[in-house]
C-alpha cells in the first residue's frame, strides 16, 4: 500500500488536525476512504459532480447504480430531498444515528449520478465516531458507498482494499477493524406505507415495529 497516504485515527475519539486534512480534501474534490460501522467507505462531496464521477470511476460502478449520502444533521435533508414525510420523521426519531438509510424523492438540484436518474436518493446519518467526525467537517453531504470495487465484497479493515482503490484515494482513514455483516438497511420513504428495499443491520422486525407507533 502507498503508506503516505493511510492516517491511523482513533476509532472512538479521532484526531481534530486528521478531520481537518480529511475535510480539505474533499473540498477540494478529492477522495477519502474512512470507517463506517459495517464496511469502510469512499467519502466525496456529494454536491461536486466531477468528485462523484470520481467515485464511479473508483469503484468501477455501473451508472445505473445509485449512491447514497451522509449527512451531519436533518437540517441538511433541506435541498437534498423535496418532502419529509411523516413516517421518516418517524424512523429518523428512532434509528438516526445509525444503520438505516431512508430513500426520498430527490431534490431537483440533486446530481443525476447520485441518483442514476431515478430522482430518488438515499441518505443516511451515520453512528461510527470518525464518520460523524468527518460529515460535521464540512458543510454539504459526502458519498456514503462501500470501498470496494462494484460486485465485489466490502472491506472491514484496510488491508482488504483493492490496489486500484488505494491508488485512487487521496488519503486513507484507517480506524481498524470494523464489525463486517450486512450494511445500513434501506427504506423507501418516498412511498406509502414506507418499503424495506435492503435487509441491512436493522432488522425488518425493528422497522415494521417502529412505523405501527
Amino acid at each position: 500500500m502507498t503508506q503516505n497516504k493511510i492516517i491511523r485515527v482513533d476509532k472512538t475519539n479521532p484526531d481534530l488536525d486528521i478531520i481537518i486534512q480529511a475535510a480539505g480534501i474533499l473540498k477540494t474534490g478529492g477522495l477519502v476512504i474512512f470507517p463506517a460501522s459495517c464496511l469502510y467507505g469512499v467519502a466525496a462531496n456529494a454536491l461536486c459532480a466531477d468528485a462523484v464521477e470520481k467515485v464511479f470511476q473508483l469503484k468501477q460502478r455501473p451508472r445505473n447504480n445509485p449512491i447514497l449520502v451522509l449527512i451531519k444533521n436533518r437540517d441538511q435533508l433541506n435541498g437534498l430531498v423535496t418532502r419529509i414525510p411523516g413516517k421518516a420523521r418517524v424512523l429518523m426519531d428512532r434509528f438516526w444515528p445509525g444503520g438505516v438509510t431512508l430513500v426520498f424523492d430527490a431534490a431537483g438540484n440533486v446530481t443525476p449520478q447520485l441518483t442514476a436518474g431515478r430522482h430518488k436518493l438515499g441518505i443516511r446519518l451515520p453512528g461510527h465516531p470518525v464518520a460523524r467526525a468527518l460529515v460535521n467537517s464540512v458543510d454539504f453531504p459526502v458519498t456514503g458507498t462501500s470501498a470496494n470495487l462494484s460486485g465485489c465484497p466490502g472491506c472491514t479493515r484496510i488491508d482488504m482494499l483493492c490496489p486500484e482503490i488505494v491508488e485512487k484515494a487521496d488519503l486513507i482513514l484507517d480506524a481498524g477493524p470494523v464489525q463486517g455483516g450486512a450494511g445500513s438497511t434501506v427504506v423507501d420513504v418516498s412511498v406509502t406505507p414506507p418499503k424495506i428495499l435492503r435487509q441491512g443491520a436493522t432488522p425488518a422486525a425493528d422497522i415494521y415495529d417502529c412505523l405501527k407507533e
